[in-house]
């Protein structure tokens, strides 16, 4: 009798450890589906902005159909990157450049908040099958959160927001004592301030030597 009331309780372990493989699994294909996503997009961006730029530079002739076409479809999109450009005392010809690397450091902070996103569920689903391992989980979401909130942080310094709007003023409140004493030492890179990329590594680092998950 002792045998048969225990195989109910083994199946029922195996069943719980195999649906956590495959929510797992699942999550996984999530993230690689959106790093496929991206690395297109980044081909396309890459490619609209080298057509914009040598239109701008007269590589190209520029009363031609493809000038025309770079002013009336792509200018405009790239008009908010050209705005930030103009103010930091940039040249309007570098505005593409600047949307190549805003677009790089969008889609890393991207794919970044994901696998984020896919390490709170799998650590979710460890911790309360163990017990134990809660403080390190509570610990490493506290990081992750940390992380979340540069990130939106950062985005949000693109966008028309104000820094008190209620949607990211928490943000900075949980990020500003990291991220100010970085801006005394560490200057802007032309218009981008790389004090909260900075700051992330640093959270990295400190979170490998307390060997938190």
């Amino acid at each position: 009798m002792l045998r048969r009331s225990e195989e109910p309780l083994a199946g029922d372990s195996a069943c719980v450890q195999f649906s956590r493989v495959n929510m797992v699994s699942g999550l996984a294909a999530v993230g690689a589906g959106a790093r496929l996503v991206l690395l297109v997009v980044g081909a396309l961006v890459a490619a609209a902005c080298l057509l914009d730029w040598a239109v701008r530079t007269r590589r190209i002739n520029p009363f031609s159909r493809t000038s025309r076409f770079v002013r009336a479809r792509i200018d405009p999109m790239m008009a908010p990157v050209e705005r930030v450009v103009l103010r930091a005392g940039g040249v309007p010809s570098s505005a593409p450049l600047w949307t190549v690397v805003a677009f790089a450091v969008f889609g890393v902070l991207l794919v970044t908040a994901i696998d984020l996103a896919i390490g709170l569920v799998a650590q979710a689903a460890a911790g309360f099958q163990t017990p134990r391992a809660l403080p390190w989980m509570f610990l490493s979401w506290a990081f992750s959160l940390l992380r979340i909130a540069l990130l939106v942080r950062v985005i949000s310094s693109w966008l028309p927001v104000s820094p008190y709007s209620v949607w990211v003023r928490w943000s900075y409140v949980l990020t500003e004592w990291m991220v100010a004493p970085l801006r005394r030492f560490i200057p802007t890179l032309g218009p981008i301030d790389i004090t909260p990329i900075v700051a992330w590594l640093l959270l990295s680092l400190l979170q490998s030597l307390l060997r938190v998950p």
